[in-house]
């Protein structure tokens, strides 16, 4: 799993790792934010489900000493405006939220945060180094903006796979 090579790179940069198995909201979905504040964790990875279900549930991470908490990353699937608007209310006003999308097969995120531009509700900043990201329509031509679409990498990069799983003649990898 791509996640392997991330937790390597961030152990090879001197950072601390914090990992929890199991289910975010067992005991109660208060338990994650409570132990971010209590080992002081600066980047916080979660999912856009898990940030709607402490909406829902009327969590307040806030309430938890999370002080050293710079950015808080998510990713799974896109971030809704209500997600962004519920961490800036209720977890930190001024933490870096960056709505994730990348992959296991290619190491990497085709789109993501960066802490220098400006974070917009409902959208992802910008498009990951060496990254041809783009929108394109079921005809396969080219999205407008804000135009619905499939998340398109047009030239190669740095961490292209080499081929796709059952994919012997590499008709869907081309």
């Amino acid at each position: 799993w791509m996640m392997w090579n991330w937790l390597v790179s961030s152990l090879a940069c001197g950072a601390s790792l914090m990992l929890y198995d199991g289910s975010p909201t067992h005991p109660s979905a208060q338990g994650l934010w409570q132990w971010a504040g209590e080992q002081g964790i600066t980047h916080f990875g979660t999912s856009p489900k898990f940030l709607a279900v402490c909406d829902k549930e009327g969590v307040t991470p806030s309430t938890y000493g999370l002080d050293a908490l710079r950015c808080v990353l998510s990713t799974g699937s896109p971030l809704s405006q209500e997600g962004f608007d519920y961490v800036y209310r209720a977890v930190k006003t001024d933490v870096c939220l960056a709505s994730i999308s990348g992959g296991t097969d290619i190491i990497s995120c085709f789109v993501l945060g960066n802490p220098i531009l400006p974070v917009y509700a409902g959208q992802i900043q910008c498009a990951g180094l060496g990254m041809a990201a783009t929108v394109w329509r079921e005809d396969g031509t080219p999205a407008e903006v804000d135009e619905r679409g499939e998340l398109v990498c047009t030239r190669p990069f740095p961490s292209m796979p080499v081929g796709f799983w059952h994919d012997e003649d590499g008709s869907k990898y081309h």
